[in-house]
């Protein structure tokens, strides 16, 4: 086995398949006026409703300096809000708008329309973000803190 061959490396599969699956997202994205790192927000949201800049960037894996341009397209859409903690003025608290919340009853179908267009059943989406998760969490546990 060539180790230097493109074909045996890991890495080049994952990043081609991730490029590949995003393309897929991009056309049922549009229908709700949101890119794909803005869905991404936008499933933590809908799932915590209220949390700080540093909290989404924990669950997303991404930096403020990332995060501080989608939120704020985010909130150019009246999807969210961004304020300082009253607590501590370091703090920024995104929060879900009635807009933002209402997305979420149009994005229900994504999903299902994904699977539709990558043509995977639920089990094969099941098993592939099972085993993408469990080499991301070991990959999360080999890091420094």
């Amino acid at each position: 086995m060539e180790l230097l061959k493109l074909s045996n490396q890991l890495c080049f599969p994952l990043y081609a398949l991730s490029r590949k699956i995003t393309s897929h997202y991009l056309p049922i994205l549009e229908k709700l006026g949101l890119t794909y790192p803005q869905y991404l927000v936008m499933l933590v949201l809908w799932d915590e409703h209220k949390l700080s800049v540093k909290e989404l960037g924990e669950r997303l894996m991404l930096d403020s300096g990332t995060l501080s341009p989608l939120l704020k397209k985010l909130q150019e859409k009246h999807l969210l809000t961004r304020t300082r903690s009253r607590e501590d003025e370091r703090v920024v608290l995104i929060e879900l708008t009635d807009t933002g919340l209402s997305l979420k009853n149009m994005a229900t179908g994504v999903p299902n329309d994904i699977m539709c267009s990558l043509q995977i059943s639920i089990e094969e989406m099941d098993q592939m973000r099972k085993l993408a998760s469990g080499m991301l969490e070991k990959l999360n546990q080999l890091e420094p803190a």
